[in-house]
């Protein structure tokens, strides 16, 4: 992560990461060019109202924007690569394995099920634009996915009221989780109708669609929660599967009991990540329940 002391430096190194030049970022958040120059200039900040058409068009999380569009800004981490923020170089990292069981218990009011008229215009724009694919998001999918898991289907808030992050996660029927697995079809090609209600199958098949969030404290209590489903779930014959190209969970996951099915080695070199993109399955039994 790199420490960030100005808004107009944020926006630099933004356009430098995202080959943009000052006149398509300035079309890409809808201002005038002088508008780009004056900000990396630090001659103006942003007006507080257009705040938010920058966090959704560029995904920078709110309270980074935030912190730095100030007269006095509070210097804050960011990584363009993850997409997380934090306040001291301590919280850069992702907290070790213990703490998961250790903070299962926190909780947080600005935890809520997916609205999803309020929330899928930030769903919809974090995940097209992480995929670089503004139709990969499937809108009746994910309004399914809530109706029949509302538990695992859910937004975080930040301290503002701003989307901070999210968790979404599919009740797969198994002809759709095997197709999966053997690569027939990916994420982009999921419907509807691939959904079931897990409670009636013998063994539940949940499928870890997206889960994110814009720093440490917001993944702490999205994976609280996560995870005390899971502890929770009375029939613990389930499937825990997903589909990631995170390199910042490569060796959690492994940790945590899930396995790497397959890896995708040539995709790895295209977008010049540390891990390979992969396929895990498994479950939590273990790691939840033994000491």
């Amino acid at each position: 992560m790199k420490r960030y002391y100005s808004i107009g430096e944020l926006f630099s190194d933004y356009r430098e990461f995202n080959a943009l030049s000052q006149t398509e970022f300035a079309a890409q958040i809808k201002v005038d060019l002088r508008t780009i120059q004056r900000w990396e200039k630090d001659l103006t900040l942003v007006k507080s109202e257009k705040e938010e058409d920058i966090v959704l068009a560029t995904l920078m999380p709110y309270q980074l924007i935030h912190n730095l569009n100030a007269t006095v800004p509070i210097p804050t981490y960011y990584s363009f690569k993850t997409r997380k923020y934090a306040l001291s170089e301590q919280n850069n990292e992702l907290p070790n394995l213990s703490w998961y069981k250790d903070q299962i218990e926190l909780k947080s009011d600005n935890l809520r099920t997916i609205d999803f008229d309020l929330d899928i215009k930030h769903i919809d724009q974090f995940i097209d634009t992480q995929k670089h694919d503004d139709s990969y998001v499937n809108e009746e999918l994910i309004k399914e996915a809530i109706r029949l898991l509302p538990e695992l289907n859910f937004v975080f808030t930040g301290k503002t009221g701003y989307y901070a992050g999210h968790c979404i996660v599919l009740p797969l029927k198994e002809e759709a989780y095997k197709k999966l697995r053997t690569r027939e079809i990916t994420n982009k090609n999921l419907r509807a109708g691939d959904l079931v209600n897990y409670k009636q199958m013998e063994r539940p098949i949940f499928y870890r669609y997206d889960i994110t969030g814009d720093c440490n404290d917001t993944i702490f209590y999205v994976m609280a929660a996560f995870f005390r489903f899971f502890r929770d779930l009375e029939n613990k014959n389930y499937l825990l599967c997903g589909y990631t190209e995170r390199d910042d969970n490569y060796n959690l996951n492994l940790q945590i009991g899930l396995k790497n099915v397959w890896e995708d080695k040539v995709l790895q070199e295209e977008l010049n990540l540390d891990f390979p993109p992969r396929f895990i399955e498994g479950d939590f039994n273990a790691f939840l329940f033994e000491d």
